[in-house]
């Protein structure tokens, strides 16, 4: 789906992508294939990290939140491997485990601010 937003929580066990335009909202899971104790480092996490880029391919803005590191590492590594979602990314904000719908919701008003201070009539 190409939407023109799109907000993804993710910790190192999982992330919740969402994409979202003024009238759809699409909705993901993509769990890390690695059960190790301390994911997030080298190799483990590549792979989610690049399912999670996958995911997002369409997107013109994406926020990213969650509890930890995960996100502003899942940043980090879309500077180097892929750089079409690294320059899609407009902030990394610290968020618990809100709903889905919570989620949406937070992103919609997030990007609504973000918008208007870009003078984009997207979100209006």
């Amino acid at each position: 789906m190409s939407t023109f937003h799109a907000v993804v929580w993710m910790d190192h066990s999982e992330a919740h992508v969402v994409m979202f335009d003024r009238e759809h909202v699409q909705a993901q899971r993509i769990k890390s294939r690695s059960h190790h104790k301390h994911q997030g480092k080298g190799d483990d996490a590549s792979a989610f990290f690049t399912d999670v880029a996958q995911a997002l391919q369409g997107s013109h803005e994406v926020l990213l939140c969650g509890p930890g590191l995960a996100r502003n590492q899942f940043r980090d590594w879309c500077s180097k491997h892929s750089a079409a979602v690294a320059a899609c990314v407009v902030d990394s904000v610290a968020a618990d485990h809100p709903s889905d719908a919570q989620l949406v919701a937070m992103a919609r008003q997030y990007f609504k601010k973000f918008d208007n201070m870009a003078a984009d009539p997207s979100m209006a």
